[in-house]
């Protein structure tokens, strides 16, 4: 038997019963190792050089699992691409179980390896810039409550439009309760949909992730509840259209309608919790769901008298206003509260402006705030925004003279820079 044959693998796969299909993974792989299609996301066993960049991002823990299989024998992305749940473990005999492990002669070492942005990375390694962990004041979050095989009930208390009717992007705010059923979530964290019904294979559809769009103590204060902010899909990437399960399914609830939930997931896309803090907040589109829940927090505690919180920004954007979810009751918020800069990319007979472009007219405050270790920066949105908020930030703080390598280092290992894309 040749040594290609008989080397062992410890191939990285995802559990598809545990997946909620995020997108974490494949947009924090470095390698472009991670893929997916309507049912599953995979890993290529060809690609992948077990750098676990993906793994403590991930919410549900579905990521971190690894089969030893033959080199010769691994799961190609066709079988897993198939897989409903993971496949019983291969057998190996003990003189190839003793090969050399792909990649490395101690798989121990690869998996406490994790890609950390250093002066010779690219300054851009998006991949590497986010976050894994929370700020230090940051509440402890509960997660994982409830999994796709024990979701938890909760009851439809209202469903209503969010941006002006008859534009495009049609975006409901859904606000479910727990009754008495405890079912606590931080602003930041996320929850799973299970839509009923089963796919065209007969199968039936996996859960999908949508982000908290109200505070710790809910939509309304001291309720069990909480609320979702969820665009109507009515179109794939490429413009074809496609009738979206889950968003279509959650934004034709009515009122008293039951729901099948399960999580919470997320343990780092959490906000500060002491005073003197700044927020910066970058979004588009529903990618405002965790932003809303973070500013009605921080209005509710600094409305309270014992909480005095540190500079509050807001960088919004849209295709128009018309699309923008929240516009009126974002007007409504005091200025010397909130800082709001809105960008409109499609607005008729006006140039394109994208949330960076706000962000470079704000450089100033945004140098400022850069060199403050008290600044926390939150980016939710379509993964194509990643790169032009990431870049805008590099420019403004070279432009203003400050080590940008050392600062992105820090907002990294400190928990300040978080990214939830798309």
């Amino acid at each position: 038997m040749s040594t290609d044959t008989a080397e062992l693998l410890q191939q990285h796969v995802i559990d598809p019963e545990v997946c909620i299909r995020c997108n974490t993974c494949e947009a924090t792989c470095p390698v472009g190792a991670v893929t997916h299609d309507s049912r599953n996301y995979v890993v290529d066993p060809d690609k992948c050089n077990h750098c676990m960049a993906c793994v403590p991002p991930c919410p549900t823990g579905s990521i971190d699992h690894w089969l030893p299989v033959l080199r010769s024998k691994a799961y190609s992305l066709a079988e897993q691409l198939s897989w409903d749940e993971l496949p019983a473990a291969q057998a190996v005999d003990a003189l190839q179980a003793t090969s050399q492990v792909s990649g490395s002669t101690a798989f121990e070492t690869l998996a406490t390896s994790v890609p950390t942005t250093s002066s010779a990375a690219p300054a851009l390694n998006t991949a590497a810039m986010g976050a894994t962990v929370p700020p230090w004041s940051a509440a402890h979050p509960y997660t994982n409550l409830h999994g796709p095989k024990s979701p938890i009930t909760a009851t439809v208390v209202g469903n209503m439009q969010v941006n002006e009717p008859g534009t495009d992007n049609e975006t409901h705010h859904i606000v479910l309760d727990f009754g008495s059923m405890p079912f606590p979530v931080l602003e930041g964290q996320s929850v799973g949909i299970v839509p009923p019904g089963v796919d065209p294979n007969g199968k039936p559809h996996h859960a999908r992730q949508y982000s908290v769009a109200s505070p710790r103590n809910g939509e309304r204060p001291g309720y069990n509840n909480l609320s979702l902010t969820v665009k109507r899909v009515v179109q794939d990437h490429h413009g074809q259209a496609v009738k979206g399960v889950a968003s279509n399914y959650l934004c034709d609830l009515k009122t008293g309608d039951s729901v099948q939930v399960i999580g919470p997931f997320g343990s780092s896309f959490l906000m500060p919790n002491h005073p003197g803090s700044h927020i910066v907040m970058i979004c588009t589109g529903t990618g405002s769901a965790p932003m809303r829940g973070m500013t009605e927090w921080r209005r509710r505690i600094q409305a309270s008298g014992k909480f005095a919180g540190g500079k509050l920004m807001l960088f919004f954007g849209a295709r128009t206003q018309q699309e923008l979810p929240y516009f009126g009751p974002l007007q409504k918020l005091p200025k010397d509260f909130i800082d709001i800069h809105f960008a409109f990319s499609r607005t008729p007979g006006q140039p394109k402006r994208y949330v960076q472009d706000a962000m470079r007219d704000a450089s100033a405050q945004l140098a400022t705030l850069l060199q403050d270790p008290q600044t926390h920066f939150y980016v939710c949105g379509l993964k194509s925004m990643e790169e032009g908020v990431l870049q805008a930030m590099h420019d403004i703080a070279v432009a203003a003279g400050l080590d940008w390598t050392s600062i992105a280092a820090g907002l990294k290992q400190e928990g300040r820079l978080q990214l939830e894309t798309y």
